[in-house]
């Protein structure tokens, strides 16, 4: 792997873990240093993700996690939660049933985590859920365009869940599409998919996720 691959998924990595929020710079000479590399392959690296869009420019020329509008925030959110729920539908397609046993066996162990109220936990829990359904989608490409758009929006996502997010809500949601999958319903796993990947519904819930957002984190 080239090196300016590298530090790209390392950039990302640390956008996706919430230790770079939207507004933040990146050190371009720490990222060198931590790597061992001249800043050639960062800047390639640093090129690459403001073309994805998810570094921005900064005025004097350096580069930040790029922040976003609410425009563009709630028309992320909305082609997320298509990419999911097509994914969702493949998976219930194509899943083995080991796959399918795997899946379940997610969704038990994230029971405690659940009952603790363990938020963080649960962003874990859910992810892993998650990834076993990208893995038996089988189209990588999918799975690329749908962690993209996760990485984009994560810091709003995160704090919308803060705002309207329930755990035993969402938990219930992932128990619902666990069954429709076992079943291999797929008009219900699509549907139930978009409807656990919108953070909130009607003009109360919306109105709640933009008082929840930080000012700092908006364009």
């Amino acid at each position: 792997m080239k090196a300016s691959d590298t530090i790209r998924q390392a950039i990302e990595r640390a956008v996706q873990t919430g230790e770079l929020q939207p507004g933040d710079p990146v050190d371009e000479a720490a990222l060198a240093a931590a790597h061992s590399v001249s800043r050639t392959p960062v800047r390639e690296a640093i090129l690459q993700l403001q073309a994805q869009g998810l570094l921005a420019t900064t005025p004097r020329g350096g580069a930040a996690v790029a922040k976003v509008d609410i425009q563009r925030l709630f028309a992320i959110w909305e082609v997320l939660a298509e990419l999911e729920s097509l994914c969702a539908q493949l998976a219930c397609e194509r899943m083995t049933d080991d796959e399918r046993e795997q899946l379940a066996l997610l969704h038990r162990r994230a029971a405690a985590v659940v009952k603790k109220g363990d938020r963080e936990g649960w962003q874990e829990a859910n992810q892993s859920f998650h990834d076993c359904l990208y893995r038996g989608a089988r189209n990588p490409y999918l799975r690329e365009e749908i962690l993209r758009a996760r990485t984009l929006t994560g810091a709003y996502r995160k704090h919308a869940f803060g705002a309207l997010g329930d755990l035993g809500s969402s938990y219930a949601q992932h128990g619902a599409l666990l069954a429709a999958i076992t079943q291999r319903n797929v008009d219900d796993v699509r549907y139930l998919m978009r409807l656990h990947m919108t953070p909130g519904q009607g003009i109360r819930s919306v109105n709640d996720v933009l008082v929840n957002l930080p000012r700092e984190l908006l364009v």
